[in-house]
């Protein structure tokens, strides 16, 4: 095939996910390119072991995955080409009582999503994998719709059903270069000539970091060795589903009459630390026998046959992860039009047929189909450009790949790596920290005769009643919580009110001072966005959200700055930092370290004053998370020490505690704050939401998505947001399915503990898909399936906690 001079789309990389995204595009009608460095399938894609799972903790990833399967169910008879795909099930083992319990929630969470999970006995388990020695299963959960595939023959399917579409798809043609102009991407260079395009999709595999690097993109993957044993045949049935057995690290499926086996060892063996060598098509890396003779000491009392089988071999082929093992897709924050499909973490054959179409749309639309925040690009921070600390991250979530996955676990790898001013104090203080975007963050504090540290289980944790003090406090007295790790940015220009009015949905032509609570849309009526701005000048806002939006919610809303409007937007989280105090004394405490007027007339709500506190100059911004009264004190960060202890000093006769992430969350859920990200997102609306009283559709101000809140206003809502509270021994975490009159409507966006109230507490949507209304969410009945076990459960559409904002506004 010649080499065109030009290509509306190039995609780099003909693996699964390379081929699949040419596959959706070609089937979408577009011209596309596909550019293989060799052959189809070289890099990792042939080696990849082949289990095709559906089930992960975010729907719409599960949805993703179980598009793969429906799309492997046909492609063979779409194309003619044989993709050795087949349905025989999956099986999940659990061997022991903690397993079970998050077994039994999975399955919940399963049932959730709408798949037909099923839970076993050990001897039904048995009955469908003979093969197994079940002396140590308690029980074990059955998905019957996954499955497995071969690898390269599903993704040679994709490259035919691309070409038939009209694709063009060269191997042998590395790109040497991506091509540049004034910081916009224009095409790439082959050792064959230039091609120009007008979008780059990146789906390099372990590859993709250094090319996407060399123009300034990040994509945090690394290289760790992956092995897997082939055994000779020994009359294993075809139809044997695949099972995975995390309590021993260990996965398995059937290969031609054998057994694959493979696993994640704690303590995976990282490659190629200074690059990936050239050439590196269809090898292998030396099998590591000693390396995986812990696996084999695992496996081998769960399958005894396998001491008397021959291995045929012991594959070791290094594959791309990542920090936080989800893969990586979207449009790069740092420049338009580049897109990545990568860092696929050993689940590439699962996720390739979704991921390819996700991929597909976002390339072709400008945004994926629906809300894939769990995979997305801009999910990454600064600790994610140095390739160092991705490893060191990467290496721990590959060695957790089987390990339990307890609620509020934290990462330990690579810390501390980003602090606040205030870390040395909070830590002599007792503070248990977590980490998010790099930054240490106090989720609780420990006192004198606690343990200073996380114990994780499915039962009621040991911060649980740390936890509950900082929640009294804040409640009663007054709570004071270190917010630095903020991401604050600033919009400056003469036409910054102008540019903020198109991207925000609430009005911002408000008078200087103005603290204005906003979403941002994207064309859908989606929550982009969940953010306080604060006017500080006729042209310039203050923009304040959340820690790991931070490279979303800056990319956003720079890309949405309509083209012609003179307004920049600068990142300053570094420049300040944030003191929040909360709580009913919270008055009495600031008015003890400054001589401003705090009074409510003075200083009303949703207004932000230049304060003097210590000799700092503070922005204070009356607004809150948790449901009281109190400020955000913004900052400088050199001040964060002088104003902390001045704060401190004047609250002790106050009762003025200090208190953690871990508090914000279970106060918020007994106000019913939503939370980006988990309650909502770009799939949600804020109509939906129960958010549309901060929209301003009365007035004439056009702005980014309210053509579609007009429409869902004509034809109605098909889902409701709503809380649910059930009896305080039911410990809920999100993901618990919700039933309405039996039937069921939902599951949990987010779920935990109201300590002042007593009870558990979870927010999720009420779904229907012709009407949803106050009316019908209100006139039922409710339970929730917590562990594959229904409780009863009371549901409301106003806040439990102060409904009339009296607390707030006093």
């Amino acid at each position: 095939m010649t080499l065109p001079s030009s290509s509306k789309i190039i995609i780099v990389g003909g693996g699964i996910v390379g081929c699949s995204t040419a596959y959706h595009l070609a089937q979408m009608g577009h011209e596309v390119l596909l550019l293989e460095k060799a052959a189809l399938t070289s890099g990792s894609t042939w080696h990849a072991a082949g289990l095709v799972g559906q089930l992960r903790s975010s729907a719409n990833i599960t949805q993703l995955l179980g598009y793969s399967i429906s799309l492997y169910d046909r492609l063979e008879a779409e194309t003619g080409q044989a993709t050795g795909w087949k349905m025989n099930g999956g099986l999940r083992l659990a061997c022991n009582e903690e397993r079970w319990t998050e077994v039994r929630r999975q399955a919940t969470t399963a049932h959730s999503f709408g798949l037909d999970m099923q839970l076993l006995s050990s001897k039904e388990a048995q009955d469908l994998w003979p093969l197994m020695d079940i002396g140590d299963v308690v029980g074990a959960a059955y998905l019957p719709t996954d499955g497995q595939a071969s690898p390269s023959d599903i993704t040679q399917a994709l490259a035919k059903g691309a070409r038939a579409g009209g694709a063009k798809l060269l191997e042998n043609t590395p790109v040497l270069e991506i091509l540049t102009d004034r910081g916009k991407m224009t095409g790439v260079r082959t050792a064959q000539g230039d091609i120009s395009c007008e979008k780059l999709v990146l789906c390099c595999g372990q590859w993709t970091r250094e090319l996407a690097a060399t123009i300034g993109v990040t994509v945090p993957l690394v290289s760790v060795e992956h092995q897997y044993m082939i055994t000779e045949a020994f009359d294993v049935p075809s139809s044997l589903p695949t099972l995975r057995d995390p309590d021993r690290l260990t996965y398995y499926k059937e290969e031609v009459g054998g057994l694959i086996m493979g696993g994640y060892e704690p303590n995976g063996i990282p490659w190629a630390i200074n690059g990936v060598p050239d050439p590196f098509d269809y090898q292998l890396l030396a099998s590591n026998f000693d390396h995986f003779e812990q696996l084999m000491e695992l496996s081998l009392p769960r399958v005894p046959a396998l001491e008397k089988v021959g291995i045929k071999q012991l594959v070791n082929g290094p594959e791309s992860f990542t920090p936080d093992g989800n893969f990586i897709l979207g449009e790069a924050p740092e420049m338009a039009n580049v897109f990545v499909g990568a860092g696929f973490n050993a689940f590439g054959i699962a996720s390739g047929g979704g991921a390819g179409m996700a991929l597909a749309e976002w390339v072709a639309k400008g945004e994926p189909p629906y809300d894939l925040w769990p995979v997305d690009i801009r999910r990454f921070g600064r600790p994610h450009t140095d390739t160092d600390w991705v490893r060191t991250r990467t290496l721990e979530a590959y060695g957790k790949h089987y390990t339990m996955a307890w609620p509020s676990e934290e990462h330990d790898s690579g810390r501390p790596c980003r602090r606040s001013p205030l870390y040395d104090r909070l830590k002599n203080a007792g503070a248990v920290f977590g980490e998010k975007l790099g930054w240490e963050r106090p989720n609780w504090f420990a006192e004198a005769g606690e343990e200073a540290r996380d114990i994780y289980t499915f039962e009621r944790p040991n911060w649980h009643g740390p936890v509950g003090r900082e929640h009294k406090a804040a409640r009663e007295a007054a709570a004071l919580f270190d917010q630095t790790s903020f991401a604050k940015f600033i919009l400056k220009g003469p036409d910054a009110e102008a540019a903020l009015s198109w991207v925000a949905s609430n009005r911002v032509d408000k008078p200087v001072g103005s603290v204005i609570y906003t979403q941002m849309l994207n064309d859908r009526g989606g929550i982009e966005c969940d953010l306080t701005c604060v006017r500080t000048s006729l042209d310039e806002y203050y923009i304040v959200t959340g820690t790991g939006f931070a490279t979303h919610d800056f990319d956003w809303i720079r890309r949405n700055i309509p083209d012609g409007l003179d307004a920049q937007l600068v990142d300053i989280t570094s420049s300040n930092s944030v003191l929040s105090l909360f709580g009913p004394k919270a008055r009495d405490i600031l008015s003890a370290c400054t001589r401003a007027d705090l009074g409510n007339d003075a200083f009303p709500f949703a207004q932000a004053q230049r304060i003097g506190i210590a000799g700092c100059p503070v922005r204070a911004l009356r607004i809150t998370y948790v449901g009281e009264l109190g400020w955000e004190l913004h900052l400088p960060t050199e001040y964060a020490q002088t104003v902390y202890d001045a704060l401190h000093e004047d609250g002790k006769q106050f009762g003025l505690r200090n208190a953690g992430y871990r508090a914000i969350e279970t106060l918020r859920l007994e106000k019913g704050y939503r939370a980006w990200g988990a309650d909502i997102g770009p799939d949600h609306t804020p109509d939906e939401a129960g958010l549309g009283w901060a929209v301003k559709m009365k007035s004439d101000t056009d702005f980014k998505g309210r053509s579609a809140i007009e429409q869902q206003r004509r034809n109605g809502l098909k889902k409701m947001l709503a809380t649910f509270t059930t009896d305080r021994n039911v410990i809920l975490y999100g993901r618990e399915t919700i039933y309405r009159n039996g039937e069921r409507c939902g599951w949990l966006s987010s779920g935990g503990y109201g300590h002042t109230l007593g009870k558990s507490i979870g927010m999720g949507y009420v779904r229907h898909p012709e009407s949803v209304t106050r009316e019908y969410v209100l006139s039922a009945d409710y339970e929730l399936e917590v562990g594959t076990e229904r409780v009863r459960a009371d549901v409301t559409l106003s806040p439990l906690y102060d409904p009339q904002m009296e607390r707030i506004k006093t």
